[in-house]
């Protein structure tokens, strides 16, 4: 019942680490500790390496013999994928290329990948589905895409199964208070603006003159629980076999920034200073999803859906951090 999770000491994978032990499974953590944290590593051994190292993921393999792969390994940081580019063909493509042929070549395991909304652009319809047009406006989204397209050929050429996860906005904490979200640096607006309460620093606020409501961007979010819960029950899917496919994990609601702010004064209890910024290349207007294929599939149906919800975790997870 081991499952690898590469990626496992990040925001997300850790959390879905929780929930893999939590239904009985081990989970293995293979991360290399540039951008996750050791401590965030509760549920299982930790076995650090890089996924473009084909020897040690292989020697990983042969040691635990997981039945399945959870692949959240990845740079995350849109307006960092426009600076630096190359880095992240190199890691999220790159590296997944490496970690797909070696999981080939070892056993055709099934595959839980952690891919995005940004793979979708500017979408010409509200909410997105999954067969929306899929036209990354930033690096990022290109280098997810990019992976989503090599599960789909392995999938044809070697019966690899696959599910691909594209998770709108990730946020709040573990509600037990167990991890959270830590990132160096920090760009998610709700952790900042958690962070601005405590400190009573400003909150950079990119656009304001965004064809939404109030003129900010305007994004769908999904708790990190929830999202979670959703890869045990992608995995389960794909042992009971299950079609391969690409599935939303979305609320199908959409606030602005500035609504995002004001909720977060009123949880926080403090006023939140705004500083006002140009837009930031590679930001879409607005990003709703469209689940209902994830909760018919998956049974899926998230339990922390509501913005209040996730703004409190995540300020009591803050609220414990020195």
């Amino acid at each position: 019942m081991n499952i690898l999770v590469t990626g496992g000491a990040g925001y997300i994978g850790s959390h879905a680490c929780k929930a893999l032990a939590a239904d009985g499974y081990t989970p293995i953590t293979y991360d290399n500790l540039s951008r996750g944290n050791r401590w965030a590593v509760k549920w299982g051994p930790l076995e650090e390496g890089n996924i473009a190292d084909a020897a040690r993921v292989r020697a990983v393999l042969e040691k635990y013999r997981p039945i399945a792969l959870m692949h959240f390994a990845a740079y995350a940081y849109v307006g960092e994928s426009v600076q630096v580019p190359l880095l992240y063909y190199e890691n999220n493509f790159g590296g997944s290329s490496v970690l797909l042929r070696t999981v080939v070549e070892f056993q055709c395991i099934p595959v839980v990948f952690s891919s995005t909304c940004a793979s979708y652009g500017v979408p010409d319809c509200i909410p997105i589905s999954e067969d929306h047009p899929q036209r990354p406006i930033n690096p990022y989204g290109h280098s997810k895409l990019f992976v989503e397209r090599m599960l789909q050929d392995a999938n044809v050429a070697y019966g690899l199964p696959w599910v691909a996860l594209r998770y709108f906005n990730a946020a709040g904490a573990d509600p037990d208070g167990e991890i959270g979200e830590a990132h160096d640096p920090e760009t998610h607006l709700i952790p900042l603006t958690a962070m601005a309460a405590r400190a009573g620093t400003a909150v950079r606020v990119f656009g304001t003159d965004y064809d939404t409501p109030d003129g900010t961007c305007v994004r769908d979010y999904i708790h990190v629980s929830d999202i979670a819960d959703a890869h045990v029950r992608a995995l389960k899917y794909l042992l009971l076999g299950g079609k391969s496919c690409a599935l939303n994990l979305a609320n199908t609601r959409g606030y602005s920034v500035k609504e995002v702010i004001s909720t977060a004064e009123k949880v926080c209890g403090h006023a939140i200073h705004i500083e006002f910024a140009p837009r930031r290349i590679g930001d879409p207007p607005i990003l709703i999803g469209d689940s209902s294929r994830a909760r018919m599939l998956l049974t899926w149906n998230p339990s922390r859906s509501e913005l209040q919800t996730q703004i409190t975790d995540a300020w009591k997870w803050m609220q414990k951090q020195t």
